[in-house]
């Protein structure tokens, strides 16, 4: 798939050891309701490939580790799932995000169609 041909999503992907926050890349022809499971359910996939990751250890206080490109098994992935629908590490970044999504989302609420 052409990079042209896709959209980024920041997505947070929960493994059984690490809680990972980072950008997937899915194709922009699906159905923007499936994007995420299209992407996971795609039997030719073995790895996901993630930009910008940060790797948070679960049960530790450690500071993430960061890399601009990471692969995961996909054996290994327990669930993914739009960062702007979590509380990811409680950071005032994703309260930010939080609240920007809640805002638009009031707002198109608001308009009228036409």
């Amino acid at each position: 798939m052409a990079k042209n041909d896709t959209v980024p999503i920041e997505v947070c992907i929960l493994t059984s050891d690490h809680d990972i926050k980072g950008v997937v890349h899915v194709s922009k022809y699906t159905n923007t309701n499936r994007e995420l499971t299209d992407l996971l359910n795609d039997k030719e996939r073995r790895f996901l490939a993630v930009t910008n990751a940060e790797i948070y250890p679960r049960n530790s206080a450690q500071s993430p580790r960061r890399y601009n490109f990471l692969e995961i098994h996909m054996d290994y992935v327990l669930m993914v799932h739009p960062a702007t629908q979590a509380v990811f590490k409680d950071s005032g970044k994703t309260q930010e995000d939080i609240a920007r999504f809640r805002d638009l989302r009031l707002k198109l609420n608001q308009t009228k169609p036409f």
